[in-house]
């Protein structure tokens, strides 16, 4: 709390902000990093091996194993979470888990499940994309602007 916010409290809350303050458990920062590290690596790791996989046994190019490679990781992300074991590893991981594309997967499936006893479309479908519509809004925004000044920039005749 800043200096300016603490002098408008009084005694008994400052007094009390120093004790909460004091007593508030320390975060173990690098376990927390270390934690999040190996699970990021070991989320890309499979996916590298689902990508190895499909270049091995279908005779995919790397480019094209890269779109399947993601449909099967955001399966197993939704199969995990179904489990209720997605939230488990989660909580040991941390942010680990939240950014692979295998996190997205986990909002979208732990909103469905959430909602599926209002049944399959006004509680599955309709809350699967609450925390996810945003992010696929701004996805296709932003992939519109893209294509629009590429596409200005080819027509005035640029790269």
């Amino acid at each position: 709390m800043s200096n300016k916010k603490k002098k408008k409290l009084t005694p008994i809350q400052q007094e009390y902000h120093s004790l909460s303050k004091n007593s508030e458990p320390k975060r173990p920062v690098l376990v927390n990093v270390l934690h999040a590290f190996l699970a990021g690596g070991t989320i890309c790791l499979i996916g590298q091996g689902v990508t190895d996989f499909f270049i091995w046994n279908f005779a995919f190019t790397e480019k094209s194993a890269a779109n399947p490679t993601v449909a099967v990781m955001i399966f197993i992300s939704v199969v995990l979470t179904s489990l209720g074991l997605y939230d488990h590893i989660a909580q040991w991981a941390g942010a680990g888990t939240a950014v692979p594309v295998t996190g997205f997967a986990n909002s979208m499936a732990s909103a469905a499940l959430e909602h599926r006893s209002e049944g399959y479309v006004l509680g599955v479908g309709g809350n699967m994309f609450k925390l996810a519509g945003s992010v696929i809004v701004f996805g296709v925004f932003s992939a519109f602007v893209i294509a629009l000044i590429r596409t200005v920039g080819t027509m005035l005749g640029g790269a």
